[in-house]
């Protein structure tokens, strides 16, 4: 009788090297290790990664190179949206999930498998993404969460496991981090780190270098060009989306910019410390806002702020597909048609600020806004205004009499 096949979302890390192995002796399925490259560090080549999961036991090692879609369809809607996670989190590994499980669905109808697996823990965000995504695109396929079931209740345990089954993985006892990354930033945790009153050791970043450093950068200036809502060129220099997001993490950061360390209301409810180093994001995300401060008028602005939060939890809750998130989306895009110009960065010691920003489509107007000589505003207009805009109050301050705070006395015996 033939095998069942698994369709694994590896990553060459801890977890998913352990669940190649898992997998074939507890569930007795041929496993297909698929890599989906979004944009991730690699400690190892993808070719040294391909072999790994060979060696372990897959029948079929896959890298799939998704990078431009994923800057395209997925971090793109999120820059226009100015996607932010209870305002801090760039939403790094939420948004790479629903483009993951949208390929390992694709490869197991390709393939003919039955399951998928992921490596994602029971309180974790990531099983949510993956199994939400999974069923909104074919509800009938079965997921597998090894670490959920497994008896490896510990990141020691598991790294036991890997050395008894012979699996090399990158995490040691000394250096017990949990990482995830894509070319967005990386997420990092564990460790030390679960201590909420520690601060992050240096070693944890990598792509972000300490603005407190004697020998850190100068303050640098950095033009950033938009085109309907999205950046298209780097001090003049066009470039793909791609190539854009990798270059201002180059940019960013030697500046220290993008370091976030946040509790975290996870979707399951516990409360988790977290770490993230997203300078691209950050750098891209202030000038995208700061652009629409100049080209939205205010009550499509104020309205997006409400919608931006929501887009986000959608998004961050594992909602990529869901009727909500896709109608925001519509929305978001109505809004960026005028959203192109400049926007001048300073970035320095940590910090990224706009120091400048035009565009063909801007609603300031020097002549209205400014209180010299050349102010055109008719200021008596105002007299007019202040009374119709206080009128509602006012009479209802009349009809109230004594009901306000603070105001007169009861006149009730």
């Amino acid at each position: 009788m033939k095998k069942g096949t698994c369709i694994l979302a590896y990553s060459g890390g801890l977890d998913t090297s352990v669940c190649i192995r898992w997998i074939i002796e507890n569930y007795d399925l041929d496993v297909i290790a698929c890599v989906v490259d979004v944009g991730q560090e690699r400690v190892d080549t993808l070719d040294a990664i391909q072999q790994k999961a060979l060696d372990i036991g897959a029948i079929q090692s896959l890298v799939l190179d998704v990078r431009d879609e994923f800057a395209q369809d997925y971090v793109a809607l999120s820059l226009m949206t100015n996607g932010m996670y209870e305002n801090k989190y760039p939403l790094v590994s939420a948004l790479s999930r629903p483009l993951i499980s949208k390929r390992l669905v694709a490869l197991a109808k390709e393939l003919d498998a039955e399951y998928i697996a992921h490596g994602c823990t029971g309180k974790g965000n990531d099983q949510v993404r993956f199994e939400t995504s999974i069923a909104a695109l074919d509800p009938d396929i079965t997921i597998l969460g090894p670490v959920r079931e497994w008896e490896l209740t510990s990141r020691d345990k598991a790294m036991d496991y890997a050395e008894k089954h012979g699996i090399p993985v990158p995490t040691t006892k000394v250096s017990p981090y949990s990482i995830d990354d894509n070319m967005t930033g990386r997420a990092i945790e564990c460790g030390v780190l679960e201590d909420p009153n520690v601060a992050p050791p240096e070693d944890v970043y990598t792509i972000t270098q300490d603005p407190k450093r004697v020998d850190a950068p100068d303050e640098e200036i950095v033009t950033l060009t938009f085109k309907e809502g999205l950046p298209v060129a780097i001090n003049g220099q066009q470039m793909d989306l791609t190539a854009l997001i990798e270059e201002m993490n180059a940019i960013a950061g030697p500046h220290g910019v993008g370091r976030i360390d946040m509790i975290e209301n996870r979707l399951i409810g516990v409360k988790s410390r977290e770490i993230y180093e997203a300078p691209g994001m950050m750098a891209l995300i202030t000038a995208h806002k700061a652009l629409e401060e100049l080209t939205l008028e205010r009550e499509t602005m104020h309205f997006k702020l409400g919608l931006e939060q929501q887009w986000s939890q959608l998004v961050y809750f594992g909602k990529w597909f869901s009727p909500l998130k896709l109608a925001i989306d519509a929305f978001m895009a109505s809004t960026q048609r005028y959203v192109t110009g400049d926007v001048r960065l300073s970035l320095y010691r940590g910090n990224c600020v706009a120091v400048g920003r035009t565009s063909p489509y801007s609603l300031y107007d020097f002549g209205l806004a400014t209180y010299d000589d050349s102010d055109q505003f008719n200021h008596t207009a105002a007299k007019g205004f202040m009374e119709l805009y206080s009128l509602p109050i006012k009479v209802w301050s009349q009809v109230q009499s004594g009901a306000l705070p603070n105001t007169r006395k009861d006149k009730i015996e």
